[in-house]
């Protein structure tokens, strides 16, 4: 029999609220089988658990949810990996030219700031002095 985890069982596995999975699901991430009295209980598949470990990648790389769904429901067609292969390129390029940008963006303001703090040594040194003198 293939493995399979509860919702509670992938929560802590990948240190997740079960409210999080939940979304997931509701996001088409996820598809549990429901067992137990009025289908209330969520039977994950090792797929799910798959498609979620993904998720959870893809979210780390800066990637949005439609984004890492449509990259995984790729992966699970049986299809050629050549379209996949070159979307996922794609999507890599967009954003790490989004990143480079917020970078240099990060760099300016980091001049910036530098700037300042120097500035501001330089009036309190002279503050400083001039209270010295009085």
């Amino acid at each position: 029999m293939a493995n399979t985890y509860t919702i509670s069982d992938l929560a802590q596995e990948f240190d997740l609220t079960t409210r999080a999975i939940r979304f997931y699901e509701d996001m088409g991430l996820l598809e549990p089988e429901r067992s137990g009295p009025g289908g209330r209980n969520r039977v994950y598949s090792s797929r799910d658990r798959t498609r979620l470990k993904l998720t959870l990648r893809a979210k780390r790389l800066g990637l949005s949810l439609n984004e890492a769904k449509d990259l995984i429901d790729m992966y699970d067609s049986p299809r050629d990996t050549v379209p996949q292969l070159k979307k996922f390129l794609v999507v890599l390029a967009e954003h790490r030219q989004q990143l480079e940008s917020q970078l240099a963006d990060l760099e300016a303001t980091l001049d910036e700031v530098k700037t300042h703090e120097k500035e501001t040594r330089s009036l309190l040194t002279k503050a400083n002095k001039a209270g010295a003198g009085a």
